[in-house]
């Protein structure tokens, strides 16, 4: 018996799914919640999940797929939902992504 086994695991499919769906929903909702401000506390931001979905086999291209996550055009969401990133932003989101490496 594998005592290290990850609880994550144990969900179904379709449970996952529903978790991502809602998470996904809720970034669409709190556009205030900026990528840099996400990239900087947790290193990962919306393009992220579009990346991730195309690794998990998603067939769209990265426009395409940044539309699944952003519910929009990206270049719509940037032209109405992002702001520009500080200097102190863009510092907090190099230490974060220095972290992942560390996965």
């Amino acid at each position: 018996m594998n005592t290290n086994a990850d609880p994550l695991d144990t969900l179904d499919d379709a449970q996952a799914a529903a978790a991502f769906r809602r998470l996904v929903r809720h970034l669409r909702h709190r556009h205030d919640a900026q990528n840099i401000d996400l990239m900087g506390l947790a290193g990962f931001c919306r393009n992220c999940l579009a990346d991730w979905i195309r690794e998990a086999g998603y067939p769209g291209d990265k426009e395409a797929a940044r539309e699944v996550i952003h519910g929009m055009p990206s270049a719509e969401w940037k032209a109405t939902r992002q702001t520009p990133a500080t200097e102190e932003q863009l510092a907090r989101m190099a230490a974060s992504v220095a972290k992942n490496a560390q996965e």
